[in-house]
């Protein structure tokens, strides 16, 4: 689905009457309910919260539209949950969505061009940054962190990274560190 955002993911079916476990990737994490209607990353699915109930911070168990028994449930387990980028409120100043920053410059404070930001990844531990190098070849990832990346201009199509330096590897002087 071109231009949309990412507000949660189905996780494992819950119970046996249908209900599922929801993560949500949303600021206000019960708000994803209140966005109407969230589609696949096709756009072809359409979903509709019926009800959510709390599981954990960002988890919720949702009952869709549709979905009636455990086995329905089950087969969404995984499916990312969108909404076109035009549903959303625009951000404060200051402010934007993850989703602004694919397709932006990435550059270091002296103006060197690091590449091209292609995707906000998330493992786990933290936002990364997927940066892809104008030469191409192997991207890299810089963590979303406001001392690797303490400038997001989107207006301006950049972010201003300070990479660490790697842990293991070569260091600048080619010696293993």
């Amino acid at each position: 689905m071109k231009n949309a955002v990412l507000l949660g993911r189905l996780g494992a079916a819950h119970g046996v009457r249908g209900e599922i476990r929801l993560q949500s990737f949303t600021a206000d994490p019960s708000a994803i309910s209140t966005y109407g209607p969230l589609f696949d990353a096709s756009g072809a699915r359409r979903f509709v919260i019926a009800s959510l109930r709390p599981l954990g911070k960002d988890m919720f168990v949702a009952r869709l539209e549709g979905v009636r028994d455990r086995e329905a449930a089950a087969a969404l387990t995984g499916v990312e949950l969108y909404l076109p980028r035009a549903a959303l409120p625009q951000p404060e100043e200051d402010e934007f969505y993850l989703a602004d920053l694919e397709g932006l410059r990435a550059e270091t404070r002296a103006g060197e061009t690091l590449g091209v930001v292609i995707a906000v990844r998330n493992f786990g531990a933290g936002d990364l940054l997927e940066v892809r190098p104008p030469a191409g070849g192997e991207t890299f990832l810089l963590p979303f962190t406001k001392a690797v990346v303490p400038i997001v201009d989107v207006a301006g199509g950049r972010v201003v990274a300070e990479p660490p330096l790697e842990i293991e590897g070569d260091s600048p002087s080619g010696e293993d560190v």
